[in-house]
């Protein structure tokens, strides 16, 4: 099911966007526990079992201590890097053009001749699997005369027809028919397939390289991370919804998604209900990262000896891959799932995947399922992008200043540093 909506957002006297209601309360029964009951023997979850026992030793430092992940200094970054246009082109070009984009999560395309259509950076991208279970991405337009063969979205399809003039193709993107060819003129097929994108799919995520030349190495993209992607299973996760909201500069919002120092303000009667403010471990490989924020049954599961802890009730780990991918609630059994992609200088798109463990059957289940993820798009509407929309508003009357980043912010520091890494190694190789 696919709902898309845009933020509804009130000035308040303090110019600051507020919900049109009260805040949802948070849905704390959804937060239930899925590691704590897993027995799976695969070397991929015994090594994130492992892990999560020792991330939830590192929170609890810092529960102990009153302290978080901190970064050797502070980082400072100009406002004109979220205003420049020009730089919003190159760095798009650097990063998303060039890197694996993870598109999908694999429980969008749960079984043969299914598809999501999903349109990035203009580019119309079609992703498909196959009747032998094969994933496929391509162009979404026929090679007759450009029309989109499917509208955005997750459907079954045995067959890509184009609704202009029928032309139609397989799930692999090759030409099988052309209406009324006899008039038409024959057609070679070998030559007008749809033009394909590299894909590839690895720990329950579909990447797709929008350079149709590249030969991305997902296994070294994901390094050292893969395995405890892989841990988490979400391949055998079922997708429940899709919902769409429209957001401002893409790194304006992703800098929101990187931190918990705004729980306690900004969150006070949702999101800070059940994780504590300012209290994370932090992990990175390569570059992509893991903020992994204190929840509040902390305090009572510190007295326990180690055993007797539940990694899903003491840490709420969120895995984020580059460019724009957030996986949060991997260890439970409802899983939040966030998709940033830039749309101009000035906007982005962000997708909530919702995924279930098991599928939602009953009344009651789907229920449940549709409260959580009513949670997480309201919250993230009236809270975050409401915010985000108004740091977007002041970017022009702050040009010429700069953004600091706290030691407590290492995830934006990161996330920052790696987009100029990218554009340092593009620049290199244009000269």
């Amino acid at each position: 099911m696919v709902q898309t909506s845009s933020p509804e957002i009130r000035e308040t006297a303090e110019g600051r966007g507020s919900p049109a209601s009260a805040p949802p309360a948070p849905p704390t029964p959804e937060y239930a526990s899925w590691i704590s009951q897993d027995r799976s023997t695969d070397p991929a979850a015994v090594t994130m079992r492992r892990e999560a026992a020792e991330l939830v030793e590192r929170v609890m430092a810092h529960y102990r201590d009153n302290t978080t992940h901190e970064a050797q200094e502070q980082w400072t970054e100009p406002v004109s890097n979220y205003l420049d246009a020009d730089r919003w082109r190159r760095e798009t070009d650097a990063v998303h053009r060039s890197v694996p984009l993870p598109l999908a999560m694999s429980s969008e395309l749960p079984g043969p001749n299914t598809y999501k259509a999903i349109d990035v950076l203009g580019i119309p991208v079609l992703i498909t699997r196959d009747r032998q279970g094969a994933i496929h991405a391509m162009i979404n337009a026929c090679r007759h005369r450009g029309a989109k063969l499917l509208e955005p979205g997750c459907g079954v399809q045995k067959r890509l027809t184009c609704p202009y003039h029928s032309w139609s193709y397989d799930l692999a993107g090759q030409l099988r028919g052309v209406y009324a060819e006899k008039t038409f003129g024959e057609v070679p097929r070998e030559g007008r397939s749809l033009v394909r994108l590299p894909a590839g799919e690895r720990a329950g995520i579909v990447f797709v390289s929008l350079d149709p030349a590249a030969e991305p190495d997902l296994d070294a993209w994901l390094g050292d991370l893969q395995p405890l992607l892989a841990g988490m299973r979400l391949a055998e996760c079922h997708h429940y919804s899709t919902s769409e909201l429209t957001s401002p500069n893409w790194k304006v919002t992703l800098d929101g998604y990187l931190e918990t120092y705004h729980f306690a303000s900004l969150h006070p009667k949702t999101v800070f209900e059940t994780n504590l403010s300012n209290m994370m471990a932090h992990d990175t490989w390569g570059p992509h990262q893991r903020i992994a924020p204190a929840l509040r049954p902390i305090a009572r599961a510190v007295e326990l000896p180690p055993e007797q802890r539940d990694p899903g009730e003491c840490v709420g780990p969120i895995y984020w891959l580059f460019p724009g991918l957030a996986i949060a609630g991997g260890w439970r059994q409802k899983i939040a799932v966030s998709l940033v992609l830039p749309r101009t200088a000035t906007e982005s798109v962000t997708q909530q995947i919702i995924l279930l463990r098991d599928p939602a059957v009953t009344d009651e289940e789907r229920q449940a399922a549709d409260r959580f993820g009513e949670w997480f798009h309201e919250v993230v509407r009236d809270e975050d992008y409401a915010t985000t929309y108004g740091v977007q508003q002041g970017l022009e009357a702050l040009a010429g200043t700069d953004f600091v980043f706290g030691r407590n912010e290492p995830g934006l520091q990161h996330f920052h540093r790696t987009i100029h890494q990218h554009l340092d190694t593009a620049h290199r190789a244009a000269r």
